[in-house]
């Protein structure tokens, strides 16, 4: 076996750990509002979501994963080592904001490891300029909708429910949770898995092996949700209580506006082929739910923190990705 297939394999490994740390990472996304307010433990919360992880390649095409394999860096400049220090980046900023309970983004820390290995290697002209800033645009964009969507559901369903008995809407909602749940992690799966996709897929083709048409293979389709799917089940049970406790008291009626918006931005998202930030979405829609019972019921200093996360998360991974990668080309090249 020579020493470039051996480089392809370990570095197609690397990526589906990231894509297990992602899963672990944004389990508290997917199961953190079902497992607060009660509905489900959380050893059945985690399977309930991990299931839809894996099941989502069968309802989204392939767009984010495209944007992710040629629409951030060019094609052209990727090879080994912009994978390594990408991965390398994205995923030892996973580890670091999950001890410390931060709810950041896999999506945004995978980008930011591409852009950091890139600028290193051939410099700003390496950087696909229109997906990366379609990307940062939806830092903004998608809690803010996400954000209104939960708080519209919120208003519509309150106003409905208005003359049922509390008993009745607890009761109700509790089976509706399942429902909304499941559609927020087809969402999770549907759009993060598919960044791992993206990113074995430029490997692939950097070095030769899909032939001269850019495409997802199969095997890298079903290796994506498969390990989003098991990281899920893993849990990430810091990020879960940041997620479930720390940014609004949270009832079975909350919780299900909050993952139906935000399963809505993801939706639109995949179909779009913007990889967005599930964390970023899920923020938003439980801040716009939890602002309907008053503004003092969100805790914004938990938020502000949230907000820093999301801000330095890019330019964190993207220094580590470089450092990476420059390690790399000093030993291996």
């Amino acid at each position: 076996m020579d020493s470039t297939l051996i480089a392809i394999i370990f570095l197609v490994a690397l990526a589906l750990f990231f894509d297990f740390l992602n899963g672990f990472h944004d389990a508290a996304n997917s199961i953190a509002t079902i497992v607060a307010t009660r509905v489900l433990s959380p050893k059945y919360a985690v399977l309930w979501a991990a299931f839809f992880n894996f099941i989502a390649f069968a309802f989204f095409g392939l767009h984010v994963a495209g944007t992710i394999g040629k629409g951030i860096v060019d094609i052209a400049q990727v090879d080994s080592y912009i994978i390594f220090g990408a991965l390398m980046g994205a995923s030892s900023w996973n580890i670091i904001t999950w001890y410390f309970g931060i709810p950041a983004s896999s999506s945004h820390a995978l980008v930011g490891g591409l852009i950091g290995a890139a600028l290193v290697k051939a410099g700003p002209t390496a950087l696909v300029m229109s997906g990366i800033l379609k990307t940062l645009a939806f830092i903004v964009i998608s809690p803010v909708v996400g954000m209104l969507l939960g708080l519209t559901l919120g208003v519509l369903v309150y106003n409905l429910a208005a003359k049922s008995t509390p008993s009745k809407v607890d009761h109700l909602f509790r089976k509706g949770q399942l429902l909304s749940a499941a559609a927020y992690s087809l969402g999770h799966g549907g759009n993060d898995a598919q960044k791992t996709m993206g990113i074995i897929a430029g490997l692939l083709f950097s070095a030769g092996y899909l032939g001269t048409e850019f495409h997802i293979p199969l095997w890298v389709v079903l290796s994506a949700n498969g390990a989003i799917a098991l990281g899920t089940m893993s849990g990430g049970w810091r990020i879960v209580k940041t997620m479930g406790n720390k940014l609004s008291k949270l009832r079975p009626v909350d919780g299900f506006c909050a993952e139906l918006g935000a399963s809505m931005v993801l939706f639109g998202a995949s179909a779009i082929g913007v990889p967005i930030s599930t964390t970023h979405t899920i923020t938003g829609a439980i801040v716009g739910v939890g602002t309907l019972k008053g503004i003092r019921a969100v805790k914004w200093g938990v938020a502000g923190n949230i907000v820093w996360a999301w801000i330095i998360t890019i330019p964190a991974a993207a220094l580590i990705s470089a450092a990476c990668y420059q390690l790399a080309v000093i030993l291996f090249k």
